[in-house]
């Protein structure tokens, strides 16, 4: 029988058609690859639907485990499978960019353990000050189950932050843009990222009134506001950097980065709900949970697992002060990258035009404005056929497959 491989793109956090390039065009390009590389099967693509982040990241996961059991049910009953269940005639690689590679790794976790990683510790009680550096292992996982449908054959993210946003996305934008920091400052403090918010004596962000503060106001004198707001010096900004570094917040103030990009328009409401989407990224110790499952289901089971980060490259010098590179090293990245820890295959994927984390972030699958984008492209075309070098594969009726 003929096998089919169905490839599931998923987009992230405020993402929606665009996000895999016009047209879905990084979608074609990849699957032509694949399915040069791979012969032996049919090669398939299919786009989530775009979905409202936010709100519950489990009741996300779910509607999507639902929609994708029947995309496939679908499939095998038109290919006549005997015992899809058993031995199906298509698997799945779930490809996610953002967020959307937590909702695709949370989904193949679903499909083997009765234990979902998010929400398996308490925000309340986990220690905010837990270092991204991993001091202690976290706890060994469950076994998972390989009678999984659909079957997952990997997940390949793209700049998905498993480990938490890099601090220098918050840290670099405040030193180089001192009014738009503020800006986003008083906007973080409002949603309680620094602390408990309040709304007593406010209004929400349609009101005419601001929220109570969570943090002070930095304290300048004339010669750091000249400084600062030349975009010449780091000023009193660095307490900016000390306060994120203290409470553990620079994961969700990177991911509150997107909130400051549509003004929170919507008010108090719309802001929390996806701030309750994305609440996974400030819990440490949950997002190691989720990366040692993943690890575990690679080395058990032979589900792939990778990541293609972004990292800034030539354009990046224009916008680094020394202060921030003392303290956050020169590999500017949105991703907290893994340094000892085993944490599955992550690769990066340079771009020499963005000039800073986000755009790059944003931009990875548009040619005009990622010059890696063929690298980008065939760096996930080799880790796809990597992991496909399986009997399920080999055991494919080899017959020449007509283009999708």
């Amino acid at each position: 029988m003929k096998k089919t491989l169905l490839i599931c793109f998923v987009h992230g956090f405020k993402g929606g058609e665009s996000t895999f390039g016009d047209n879905y065009a990084f979608t074609g390009h990849l699957r032509q690859r694949v399915a040069k590389a791979l012969p032996k099967i049919e090669v398939k693509t299919i786009v989530y639907p775009k979905y409202e982040t936010r709100g519950d990241l489990g009741d996300c996961v779910a509607r999507f485990r639902d929609w994708l059991l029947n995309t496939v049910i679908d499939l095998e009953v038109a290919a006549g499978t005997p015992s899809p269940t058993v031995d199906p005639s298509v698997r799945v690689l779930l490809i996610g960019h953002s967020m959307g590679g937590i909702v695709a790794a949370e989904t193949a976790i679903a499909l083997t353990s009765e234990r979902p990683i998010h929400g398996s510790t308490d925000p309340a009680t986990e220690d905010p000050k837990l270092d991204h550096a991993n001091p202690s292992p976290p706890p060994r996982p469950p076994t998972p189950n390989s009678l999984m449908f659909p079957y997952i054959q990997g997940v390949l993210a793209f700049d998905t932050p498993f480990l938490g946003i890099s601090p220098g996305v918050v840290a670099h934008g405040a030193e180089g843009h001192y009014a738009t920091a503020s800006t986003a400052l008083a906007q973080l403090s409002s949603l309680g990222l620094f602390g408990a918010a309040s709304t007593k004596g406010g209004a929400n962000a349609t009101g005419s009134k601001s929220p109570a503060p969570a943090l002070p106001a930095p304290e300048s004198s004339n010669k750091d506001k000249s400084a600062a707001n030349s975009g010449g010096g780091w000023g009193n900004w660095g307490k900016l950097a000390m306060y994120a570094g203290a409470v553990g917040a620079v994961a969700a103030t990177g991911a509150a980065a997107y909130l400051n990009r549509d003004q929170i328009s919507e008010g108090w409401s719309w802001a929390t709900s996806h701030m309750e989407f994305v609440g996974c990224l400030a819990r440490k110790e949950e997002l190691r949970r989720r990366v040692a499952y993943m690890v575990r289901l690679n080395k058990d089971l032979g589900v792939g697992f990778g990541n293609l980060y972004t990292r800034l490259g030539q354009s990046a010098g224009s916008k680094q002060v020394s202060m921030v590179g003392t303290v956050l090293g020169t590999e500017r990245t949105f991703c907290v990258v893994p340094k000892r820890d085993v944490a599955g295959d992550w690769r990066e994927a340079i771009n020499n035009k963005a000039t800073d984390e986000t755009m790059a972030h944003m931009t990875m699958f548009e040619p005009k404005e990622n010059p890696g984008y063929e690298k980008l492209a065939n760096d996930a075309k080799d880790m796809i056929v990597s992991w496909l070098q399986n009997d399920w594969y080999e055991s494919s009726r080899s017959d020449t497959i007509s283009s999708k």
